[in-house]
C-alpha cells in the first residue's frame, strides 16, 4: 500500500501522486487478474443416440456459458432461428422453445422434438447477438449437434450456417481418446488457419490447474482442417471463430462482431 503524501513513479521513472498511482493500479488489476474465459453456445441433447423403438423424443438445452468453468451463464435473447435438418429437409423448431432460468436468474432455452424415422438429425441454433461489453464486441455463435436414430447416414450434411464446422469424423459413437476432425467453413468456403477453441463441459469433477487449461486452442491448416483427441468422457465443444461485419451494440454504435461455428461431440469411456 502507498503511504499518504508519498510519491510513486510510473514506467518512465517520472513521479506521480498517490491518487494517480492508485488509479493506475485499479486500471491494471482487471488486465492482470481476470481470466480470459471463452464463450460457448451450448446445444446439448438428452442423448446423441436414440433407439429406433420406444421413446423417440429428444430434449435439448440451449445455454450461453463457459463450459469448462461451469459458468457463469449469460442471458440469451430469443434465438433468431432454431431447427433440425433431416432427410425431410429443414424443420423450424422455434415454436418448441421454452425459456428457463439458470445460474443467477439468466435466461436459457429448452426444446423437445420427436424423431420421425431412422435418420441422422442435425439440430442447430442461431442465437440472438450477445453484446459483450468487456470485449467491446457482439458475439453470434452458430451451434449444432448431431443425433442418430439407427441410421449412420447424414451426419456430415451441412446446415448452411454462415460459419460452420463440417465433421470429417462421425460425431457420435466416439470413444474417449478418439481423434475428432473437421473443416472450418465460412459461407461454404474453407477458412485457412482458422482458430478453434475447444472446451469440455465440466461436470464438476475437474479443476483446471491454470487458465491455459480451461480453453484449448488449435489452428486449422491451409485447407481449413483441424484435429483434436478428446482426453475425457463427456461433451466437447469445438468453436471456430472468425470476424464478421460490424454490427450495432445496444447503444447503436458500430462494433466488431465475432462469428463462431460450433459443433458439440460426445466421447464415451470404453469399459
Amino acid at each position: 500500500m502507498l503511504a499518504a503524501n508519498t510519491k510513486s513513479h510510473n514506467f518512465l521513472g517520472l513521479p506521480m501522486s498517490r491518487s494517480t498511482a492508485l488509479s493506475v493500479l485499479a486500471l491494471l488489476a482487471p488486465l492482470t487478474s481476470a481470466p480470459a474465459w471463452a464463450h460457448f453456445q451450448e446445444i446439448i441433447p438428452s442423448t446423441d443416440i436414440v433407439a429406433d423403438s420406444g421413446d423417440l423424443a429428444v430434449s435439448l438445452e440451449l445455454t450461453f456459458t463457459h463450459p469448462m468453468e461451469g459458468g457463469p451463464v449469460m442471458d440469451m435473447g430469443k434465438p433468431t432461428r432454431v431447427g433440425v435438418l433431416s432427410p425431410a429437409g429443414h424443420q423450424d423448431l422455434g415454436k418448441s422453445l421454452v425459456a428457463v432460468k439458470k445460474g443467477n436468474g439468466k435466461t436459457a432455452y429448452t426444446l423437445s422434438h420427436k424423431l420421425a424415422e431412422p435418420a441422422d438429425y442435425v439440430f442447430y441454433v442461431e442465437p440472438a447477438p450477445y453484446w459483450e461489453p468487456g470485449e467491446g464486441k457482439n458475439i453470434i455463435h452458430y451451434s449444432k449437434v448431431v443425433v442418430d436414430m439407427g441410421s449412420g447416414e447424414g451426419w456430415d450434411k451441412l446446415v448452411g450456417l454462415p460459419v460452420e464446422i463440417e465433421p470429417l469424423v462421425r460425431p457420435y459413437g466416439l470413444w474417449t481418446g478418439n481423434l475428432f476432425r473437421g473443416i472450418v467453413r465460412k459461407d461454404g468456403k474453407t477458412v485457412p488457419f482458422a482458430e478453434i477453441e475447444v472446451e469440455w463441459k465440466n461436470d464438476g469433477s475437474v479443476k483446471a490447474p491454470s487458465d491455459p487449461f480451461v480453453t484449448q486452442v488449435i489452428k486449422a491448416d491451409a485447407q481449413g482442417q483441424f484435429a483434436y483427441a478428446m482426453p475425457r468422457a463427456g461433451w466437447w465443444g469445438f468453436a471456430a471463430l472468425v470476424d464478421g461485419k460490424k454490427s450495432k451494440n445496444p447503444d447503436g454504435k458500430l462494433v466488431p462482431t465475432e462469428l463462431g461455428g460450433l459443433i458439440w461431440v460426445k466421447a464415451v469411456d470404453m469399459k
